[in-house]
């Protein structure tokens, strides 16, 4: 069994490690950082801490104006919120002016511990990525979340990080070094290529190595950063098998399958089979049941891999 790390834990410890070395770093919350574990911060460090309260778009607007000042402000509260209920605050005081907020999203996509359907979120990669001047991530596992902070301190500007709730499987180790705008090669095949984003990567993993018992070879690319987006790295996923397909737990309109989708139409066009939860509102359930009715388990991914590939075979 893999080792697993919930992303939100390893938020809140990242955070205090960063508070350590970055002393304008701030963290404002909407009273939810028990279950964002932003609450690990203002443990360390009570006066660079703000209870906002279930106050979102004040949250956002605060956050914006203390950058103006020289902080580093991040935003902790539920994807759901984070992607909509502060939109146009987003749009006005963060994107369009570039103002230095890092705006965190958690919670996000199908696995939010059945906190019910009106908190899930799997729209926000769609809503996010098409705000100008805003910068995506969403990361596998939790030594990703850490590194990706790591970044968004050094780097000047908006951005949004995707968050999971539940632990989930670690695929990378210590010495990874995120990148932003990069894309990961984590499997090498000429068969098909299974590109995937977030929480969906180790399930893609999974996939690929169901393929390869069938004598499949899949690639996998891991595309941590949806904004800026590798397209030279997908064009190449493409060249080498002329077949791809998607995965993420998100909705496949506007998400990763619709930004590679874009990216290949333009500049090496390839069939393109999407991953992902389709047209519906989603519901709450336990994880696996979700995964399974919104087929996003490993053996949905790898189902779609090798039909995929029947059909353009023959």
């Amino acid at each position: 069994m893999p080792e697993q790390i919930a992303m939100r834990e390893a938020f809140g410890q990242t955070l205090v490690a960063l508070g350590q070395r970055v002393p304008e770093l701030l963290v404002l919350d909407a009273d939810v950082s028990p279950s964002t574990r932003a609450v690990l911060f203002a443990q360390a460090f009570p006066e660079r801490f703000i209870q906002v309260g279930i106050a979102e778009q004040n949250m956002v607007g605060m956050a914006a104006g203390l950058s103006t000042l020289g902080f580093i402000p991040f935003t902790a509260t539920f994807a759901c919120f984070a992607a909509k209920r502060n939109l146009d605050q987003i749009r006005i005081v963060v994107a369009q002016p570039r103002t230095n907020v890092k705006i965190t999203g958690h919670y996000a996509g199908l696995i939010a511990g059945k906190t019910g359907k009106t908190h899930l979120s799997i729209q926000d990669l769609a809503i996010m990525r098409c705000m100008p001047n805003m910068t995506v991530i969403a990361p596998a596992d939790g030594v990703e979340v850490a590194k990706a902070m790591e970044v968004m301190v050094a780097v000047h500007g908006p951005m949004y990080l995707r968050l999971a709730r539940d632990p989930s499987p670690v695929i990378f180790d210590h010495s990874y070094r995120f990148e932003l705008g990069k894309a990961v090669r984590l499997r090498e095949g000429a068969d098909v290529a299974l590109i995937s984003t977030g929480t969906q990567t180790p399930r893609t993993l999974e996939a690929a190595d169901m393929l390869k018992a069938e004598g499949i070879a899949a690639s996998v690319l891991h595309v941590p950063t949806l904004k800026p987006l590798d397209v030279d790295a997908i064009v190449a996923a493409a060249d080498r098998t002329g077949l791809v397909v998607t995965a993420e737990e998100h909705s496949i309109l506007g998400g990763l399958g619709g930004a590679v989708a874009e990216v290949l139409s333009e500049h090496r066009p390839t069939p393109v089979l999407r991953v992902g939860v389709k047209d519906v509102n989603a519901e709450s359930a336990p994880n696996d049941d979700l995964l399974r009715k919104y087929g996003l388990t490993s053996r949905h991914v790898a189902d779609a891999a090798r039909a995929h590939l029947a059909k353009w075979r023959r």
